[in-house]
């Protein structure tokens, strides 16, 4: 390479060239070439370690060399490689420009730290996921320990590179930087709160750009539009921007809906309450007349069978309703609900579809819809559960109860 320069340089020479124009090229040329070099050994590199130690992990009982490669390490490591040839290689090809040449050296240094982060994250990751699988440390916090060392591996990689590229050696910084300390902390503090904060959002996963959250200490109930430093901006649903500190976010609870928008469904969890008084046994012509509703006909019937053996068993005296088991129109009604939810068409069948019954109240028996609507768009989810609860109210009449009437506005309550 030293030979090969020197031929540039006096090929460039000999046609007739200044010794300006000369030096010029000669480095372009060796720069053009040894970033060829460099990439030609990271592809080898990169592909002889993923290929090796790829074959390796498939051979192995364990899974920690599996999530080796699944989290990048080898791919990360391969890349030091290149990154040496180039840092031993540059003082060569900028010999005639010291100081292009110091600022080149001193911003590949700065990458391999970058690069050694990466590595290290990578490393981590593969414990945090290797502990995982491991039964007795199941319940721990692994998360919260990786955190602490990744922290601990980016202050010292920041600093590390500050002491770079000011030429400070990183003891002496380090020195200096814990005697202006308390001054740091006093002006920077909302800085220092909100680049911990973002660390901790990033790292956990918290907060993406574009997700909804409600947030009601800060009356936010939108989705973030943007995340920095020192502030969280949500734009509210009437188009209000919210901001918020960031260091807030893991300080207070909020909710994050992005749970709901990845799933298969948006929840339905409304109820009504059914009159007490209206509430009956129902006798052999009730339920036959309840049997001209299509989809619970076969199940009054299957009910109405079973029930009638029951008590001919047990020679039950059904002179009075009371007396053995008996069919109730809130029943029925609970059971033609839960048949019509499952039918319908813009619930999402395979989550939970439940109609249960809350425990009474001064306002009658709550009756309570629980359900997925497949469609998660708000306005859709709007339109679906009012259809259903438009079908609902008006289904209960046939089943001879009555919705509580308080000051004769229906009570329906989510």
């Amino acid at each position: 390479m030293e030979r090969l320069k020197h031929m540039l340089y006096d090929f460039f020479i000999s046609i007739g060239m200044s010794e300006s124009s000369a030096s010029y090229l000669n480095m372009i040329a060796l720069l053009i070439g040894l970033l060829i070099v460099v990439f030609i050994i990271d592809f080898i590199v990169r592909k002889i370690l993923l290929g090796v130690f790829s074959k390796l992990a498939k051979k192995s009982k364990s899974n920690f060399d599996d999530l080796m490669v699944n989290n990048k390490v080898f791919r990360n490591v391969a890349h030091i490689i290149p990154l040496l040839v180039a840092i031993k290689y540059v003082p060569m090809v900028f010999s005639d420009f010291s100081e292009v040449e110091n600022f080149i050296e001193k911003g590949l240094i700065v990458f391999g730290i970058i690069l050694t982060l990466w590595v290290v994250r990578s490393f981590l990751n593969t414990l945090k996921d290797f502990f995982k699988t491991l039964p007795r440390l199941k319940d721990k916090p692994i998360d919260s320990y990786i955190q602490v060392f990744m922290i601990f591996a980016w202050i010292v990689g920041v600093f590390s590179a500050i002491a770079i590229i000011t030429g400070i050696p990183f003891l002496n910084f380090i020195t200096g930087l814990g005697a202006a300390s308390a001054i740091i902390i006093l002006v920077f503090r909302d800085t220092i709160l909100g680049f911990v904060a973002s660390i901790q959002v990033s790292i956990n996963d918290m907060v993406r750009i574009g997700d909804w959250i409600t947030f009601e200490k800060y009356g936010a109930d939108g989705d973030v539009i943007e995340i920095n430093l020192s502030t969280v901006k949500v734009q509210n649903f009437d188009k209000t921007i919210t901001t918020i500190p960031t260091y807030a976010l893991i300080s207070d609870s909020f909710k994050n809906w992005r749970g709901m928008t990845t799933s298969g469904g948006r929840r339905i969890k409304r109820s009504l309450s059914i009159k007490l008084s209206s509430v009956k046994y129902l006798s052999i012509n009730e339920v036959n007349k309840l049997k001209g509703i299509q989809i619970i006909s076969d199940y009054l019937t299957t009910r109405q069978n079973d029930i009638e053996a029951y008590n001919t068993n047990n020679n039950t005296d059904k002179s009075l309703l009371l007396n053995g088991r008996n069919l109730t129109n809130l029943g029925v009604f609970r059971k033609y609900l839960e048949t019509y939810i499952e039918t319908h068409s813009a619930i999402n069948k395979d989550m939970t579809i439940m109609v249960r019954q809350l425990a009474p109240t001064s306002q009658g028996i709550p009756i309570e819809v629980y359900a997925f609507s497949s469609d998660k768009r708000w306005q859709n989810y709007e339109y679906i559960m009012a259809d259903v609860f438009d079908h609902v109210i008006a289904a209960v009449p046939y089943f001879d109860l009555e919705i509580y009437e308080l000051d004769t506005i229906v009570n329906v309550s989510e």
